[in-house]
């Protein structure tokens, strides 16, 4: 039986490939980030069966929409599309690779719940500009909205299909990250970004006594307050305010995400030894006197993190268990383990997440952001050494425990997981290549006339 290893999940996989679809003709898939869902969709079509793909079928409405659906967009952006016989074709394909791929999640019980398809929702409302309320009414003004959050699930499941069983076909070798490591390309990608605020108060050699006593006392009030912690930005303002009613302009502002090769030069020198929300002492340069603030740091390899160490029993509906069978079990595995039964023992027989079931449910060690957050809730504040009720995620239903909780120095080993990450991302794209061709030809297709 096909399992989404858990543990892909746990190793932080990437979690930015929501929008990410298996297709032979990648151009012609509408993502479920469309911003705007195609009329098309709403026209109405005699139904049959017009393909049968393993133990799925595809309708003619899901061809006939689709079709009309990528002939708008292309209509609408000025796409060009290929030849009609090509183009039947191709959107006749990525039905069935969907189809195969729906199944496989059905199969493993993927399932994803309403806050989940609300988050993703809000996610592409957010990127359009408008509320979640906005884009819910606008979706019901076209009746799409039951539609669309069809098909969001859809692509979730699809996605969490191929995350779990091209990533496993995918193997990094400890020679590969050294030489990624050691190469330009990954120094560079390694290097923490900073986010660096300023303050400039100009200085001039030709200022009035008067006017650069009057600019340094500005420049010590504000550094001691922004110090103190009050806001930069309305220090800022406050420093244009006063400036002007004394003739003279105040600069400044957020310089944007930077490595620091690209930081300017005198910034440079002191800016990596900072920490976030520090606010450096009063700087001169030949434009005037800057007060420095390090808002923010990313991909900072140096790192101090929290971990968990848990234990878990997966059941996972399928073919064979319904989902309120897993959820009988589970709740029997539960009361077997509070009325003293080996953890270990029950894990090894009945879990389904494959990855750990050998370890008899244990995880091992894992950082703050690496568990999936509807797993990770669950455990958050559970005491050491307490077993959690049942709960559901989008694998199945689990029973937990936390077995430990310790603060470790990850910096190397977070580099080398980063360094993995990135080179995962460079292989993934062929690797779903290669799986889509693959399951499709192993694949049982009947045309019906």
């Amino acid at each position: 039986m096909l399992m989404i290893d858990f543990m892909n999940r746990l190793a932080g996989q990437s979690r930015d490939h929501l929008s990410r679809a298996a297709l032979l003709g990648s151009a012609l898939l509408l993502l479920m980030t469309t911003a705007i869902p195609s009329q098309a969709a709403e026209r109405q079509v005699l139904d049959r069966v017009i393909a049968i793909v393993d133990d799925g079928v595809i309708l003619q409405s899901e061809y006939e929409e689709r079709l009309a659906e990528i002939q708008q967009r292309a209509a609408e952006t000025g796409m060009q599309l290929p030849p009609p016989a090509d183009l039947r074709n191709q959107v006749m394909e990525n039905l069935i690779v969907e189809n195969l791929q729906l199944q496989m999640a059905e199969r493993v019980g993927i399932r994803f719940d309403d806050d989940t398809l609300n988050r993703v929702i809000a996610d592409i409302a957010q990127s359009n500009n408008m509320s979640f309320d906005q884009y819910v009414t606008l979706l019901e003004s076209q009746g799409m909205y039951l539609a669309t959050r069809e098909r969001i699930r859809r692509e979730l499941a699809i996605n969490e299909v191929q995350r779990g069983l091209v990533n496993r076909r995918i193997s990094i070798t400890d020679q590969e990250i050294d030489n990624y490591l050691n190469s330009e390309a990954g120094r560079t990608a390694m290097a923490p970004d900073y986010l660096v605020d300023q303050i400039l108060v100009p200085f001039r050699d030709t200022d009035p006594q008067q006017l650069t006593a009057a600019k340094q006392a500005l420049v010590q009030d504000i550094y001691r307050r922004a110090e103190d912690g009050e806001d930069f930005a309305q220090l800022r303002m406050e420093a244009q305010q006063r400036a002007s009613e004394l003739g003279f302009a105040v600069s400044g502002g957020e310089l944007g995400w930077r490595k620091r090769e690209e930081l300017p030069s005198l910034f440079a020198e002191f800016v990596p030894d900072l920490s976030i929300g520090d606010v450096q002492e009063p700087v001169q340069s030949a434009n005037g006197m800057h007060i420095v603030k390090l808002s923010d740091v990313r991909g900072d390899s140096n790192r101090l993190v929290e971990q968990t160490q848990a234990r878990h029993i997966l059941v996972a509906p399928n073919e064979i268990r319904t989902e309120e069978q897993a959820r009988r079990l589970i709740n029997e595995i539960h009361q077997r383990i509070q009325d003293g039964e080996d953890f270990n023992v029950l894990a090894r027989q009945y879990s389904d997440d494959t990855m750990s079931v050998v370890a008899g449910g244990d995880l091992g060690w894992v950082s703050d952001g690496g568990m999936p957050p509807e797993f990770a809730a669950e455990v958050a504040d559970l005491p050491v050494g307490e077993l959690s009720e049942p709960f559901r995620t989008s694998f199945g239903w689990h029973v937990a425990e936390v077995t430990g909780r310790r603060e470790q120095d990850l910096s190397r080993d977070y580099r080398r997981q980063q360094a993995q990450n990135a080179l995962r991302a460079r292989k993934f794209d062929l690797e779903l290549e290669n799986w889509i061709l693959e399951i499709r030809d192993e694949a049982y297709v009947e045309y019906i006339d």
